[in-house]
């Protein structure tokens, strides 16, 4: 396996050791320290964002293909250690390097315990590692290590219904991610490789595109959310802290639409244009339902979750369109949308009512 540029210098490696060696160090501080924590974990994980404008200037917008690549063995079986970025791969890699920093300088006054600055720490490393991710397995770790440190954003730091909000998020995206560790282990059998690039050359019968695209595309529909596995996200919106909501709607819902992307359509081609239609008509009813549940809604929270499965809903809508205008339409749409969730961080570290002139059944007040 070969790719055409190569990084000189781990870049993208040490975006994500910064905030892994960062946590380690918060670990080591006493908890009584609270201004410690707060400000080195604020400190750490704008390192990372430093590193990352190191990857955005090496990178070349005029060639194609994947670059700052870093490839190197890992395992006996098969499995290296390859992460790179490409046109898509790179904005989202910067998104989640840029967002963290500023949830976790909103979280200041919200939430002393230096658990909850470990936590958001280790949730920066999967998600860039997701990002960049070019073996399937190391793919597949990534993807599952960041339930543990979401899991306890939400369970232990939200708020009244918390656990509740927490233990269901675990178990939706826990339940997608073991019917993809059999697509994966499947593949593995296949080719004998983890590397994308050579999954990528694999063309399967039907009947297993089929298969193969269910237990990885669900994994992801959970993830967008796409209707109707949407049900756990305004409970996890609502319940995490202000800092997590914003890491949830700006970062991990638009790891889904990467994992179609990168993994489930290029993978099952001929699957993916079967499924097309049926996850088109999926996402038309989550574009209404959730506008129209939305605009029903008091706690600025829920407003942000309703309107994210309609959000998501446009952006599968255009992904599946398999058209090239809308596939740019659907990856710009994920990586712009992040500045509405960002905004609620004046908020408290919890859920808020919304101010304005709508009264509680939702309807304008008459003179």
């Amino acid at each position: 396996m070969a790719y055409e540029t190569y990084a000189l210098t781990p870049l993208i490696t040490l975006t994500m050791a910064i905030p892994l060696a960062t946590a380690g160090l918060l670990a080591l501080i006493p908890r009584e320290h609270h201004a410690a924590h707060k400000w080195l974990a604020f400190i750490g994980s704008l390192g990372a964002f430093l590193c990352a404008l190191s990857v955005w200037v090496n990178f070349d917008p005029a060639r194609a293909g994947l670059q700052v690549v870093e490839d190197y063995p890992w395992l006996p079986f098969g499995a290296r250690y390859t992460v790179g970025v490409d046109g898509i791969s790179l904005l989202l890699f910067m998104l989640t390097t840029f967002l963290t920093p500023v949830a976790i300088l909103g979280a200041f006054r919200a939430i002393a315990s230096k658990g909850f600055y470990i936590a958001m720490l280790l949730l920066e490393v999967a998600m860039v590692g997701t990002f960049v991710a070019l073996d399937l397995l190391l793919f597949y770790l990534f993807w599952e290590f960041m339930l543990v440190p979401m899991y306890l954003i939400i369970g232990v730091f939200g708020g009244e219904r918390r656990v509740y909000a927490a233990v269901k998020f675990f178990l939706f995206t826990f339940f997608g991610s073991v019917l993809m560790l059999v697509g994966v282990i499947w593949l593995y059998l296949k080719t004998g490789s983890f590397a994308l690039s050579d999954l990528y050359k694999l063309r399967l019968a039907y009947p297993e595109q089929l298969y193969l695209f269910a237990a990885f595309g669900l994994a992801f529909a959970i993830k967008v959310p796409l209707f109707p596995f949407h049900t756990w996200l305004p409970d996890a919106h609502v319940e995490a802290p202000t800092a997590g909501s914003v890491i949830l709607a700006g970062i991990l819902l638009k790891m889904g639409v990467y994992g179609f992307i990168r993994l489930a359509i290029p993978l099952f081609p001929d699957a993916a244009h079967t499924f097309a239609l049926p996850v088109m008509a999926l996402a038309v009813v989550g574009i209404v339902y959730g506008s129209l549940c939305a605009f029903a809604q008091e706690d600025a929270k829920k407003l942000v979750a309703y309107s994210s499965v309609a959000h998501l809903g446009f952006v599968m809508l255009g992904l599946f369109a398999m058209a090239e205008e809308a596939v740019q339409g659907a990856v710009l749409q994920i990586t712009a949308s992040p500045p509405a969730p960002c905004s609620s961080l004046s908020g408290s570290s919890t859920s808020a009512a919304i101010p304005g002139p709508l009264t509680p059944t939702g309807a304008l007040p008459g003179p």
